[in-house]
């Protein structure tokens, strides 16, 4: 794409996001519920076309974690639907009445809950995105430009194709949802420089895609670098109850941000414990990487080093840590952590209050795997991703993230004195 077609789609969404704000809720679940019926219509073609995609990505030696991610099968595409059709039931984000008083003069004031605007989602190898994204973006009011990975263009393409065309049928304003449909960075480095017409970027990928995004642009953007997730075993863990947390924690899907990549054991279990997680890890064939006194305990594992606690390592490797007791993890986990999803596994009240107070993180989970972080497991329903910022979102984004806040006042004559 030129630089004059980019532009030319920012302005056209910008038109779209001011009609957006004004839509009924009725409008746009009906939308959403179009979007979901025309993608059924196209399911085969895109199971299709993304087995070619993926096919390509194998025959270009892509590793299994990103084919894995660019797999749409017959589960997944239900899945999909399935989510967006949830979007419907949610909540709507918009118009809801904040805060408000009436001044002694009769002033009335109140903050109600309004639209982003303009959203950008710029993402790697997930097809899946292309749906959530639209979908949480149109439940919200605000219109999005859809920028995925050259290696899942024909998918994307289809997918966006379909939405778009039940949107206009429900009567959404045109170009409500655009897709940049055009390989190569020159369309994403001119997009970075359109803050006159898109509110909100949010970068879906590594962490090379999403730094490259929030240093190279004027738009405020959501994002997330890494997902460096801890497990905390206090001195208290159920034994059985620590294992299988641990275990899902880490195995359940190895290659996303919600996995474990370090478990930190209290010294008063350790011994009793780490011969139970060793042998449950070496099941799931997990390389297990120990502080000095981890491989006291345990034979035959590698080294931990500094770098292994700064390691996202979305791969069948764990860092393990021994450590003197509750402080000593939180002290760990906020110097070592991404502010993502760290846990703790305790039967007393007393610490999972200290963790969940103390621990500077998007979630925190008490006797619960890492692996249920997210919208979907949070009831939340779709979501764009996680956001480990502090403003403007924190943890799942879903439709109420994607809103800000106006001010509005009814007088009658008033005047300042």
């Amino acid at each position: 794409m030129s630089t004059s077609t980019i532009q030319i789609l920012a302005k056209q969404s910008r038109m779209a996001a001011i009609q957006l704000a004004s839509t009924s809720e009725s409008l746009r679940n009906l939308a959403l519920s179009k979007m979901a019926d025309s993608l059924e219509l196209v399911k085969h073609q895109v199971l299709e076309i993304n087995a070619l995609e993926v096919s390509k990505a194998r025959q270009a030696g892509q590793s299994e974690a990103m084919v894995k991610r660019l797999t749409i099968n017959d589960k997944v595409f239900q899945y999909m639907l399935s989510r967006l059709r949830k979007v419907v039931q949610h909540s709507d984000p918009l118009n809801r009445v904040l805060a408000g008083h009436t001044n002694p003069n009769g002033l009335q004031v109140y903050k109600k809950s309004v639209p982003l605007g303009v959203i950008g989602i710029i993402y790697e190898s997930r097809p899946n995105v292309t749906t959530d994204a639209a979908g949480v973006c149109i439940k919200s009011g605000n219109a999005v430009i859809l920028r995925g990975g050259s290696e899942a263009l024909q998918t994307n393409m289809l997918l966006a194709d379909a939405m778009i065309e039940g949107a206009l049928s429900a009567g959404l304003p045109q170009h409500a949802i655009q897709i940049i449909r055009t390989p190569g960075h020159e369309a994403v480095t001119e997009l970075l420089t359109m803050d006159q017409y898109i509110d909100v970027l949010i970068p879906r990928g590594g962490k090379g895609l999403i730094k490259r995004i929030a240093e190279g642009t004027r738009i405020p953007v959501i994002k997330h670098y890494d997902g460096i997730c801890h497990l905390y075993l206090a001195e208290d863990a159920d034994p059985l109850q620590a294992v299988e947390l641990a275990i899902n924690s880490k195995c359940q899907s190895i290659e996303v941000c919600n996995a474990l990549e370090t478990l930190l054991v209290d010294k008063e279990c350790a011994e009793k414990l780490l011969p139970l997680l060793q042998a449950a890890f070496d099941s799931n064939n997990i390389e297990l990487r120990g502080c000095e006194e981890t491989q006291k305990l345990l034979l035959n594992i590698c080294p931990a080093s500094e770098e292994d606690w700064h390691t996202e390592y979305l791969a069948p490797i764990l860092s393990i840590k021994i450590v003197n007791g509750i402080d000593e993890a939180i002290k760990h986990i906020n110097h070592y952590g991404s502010g993502h999803t760290d846990g703790i596994v305790t039967q007393s009240l007393n610490k999972a209050q200290q963790f969940e107070q103390q621990i500077d993180s998007a979630s925190v989970l008490i006797n619960a795997s890492t692996r249920l972080s997210g919208g979907g497991d949070y009831g939340l329903g779709s979501v764009i991703g996680i956001s480990t910022d502090k403003l403007h979102a924190r943890g799942p984004v879903g439709p109420d993230e994607l809103t800000s806040y106006k001010w509005v006042v009814y007088g009658n004559g008033h005047l300042r004195g």
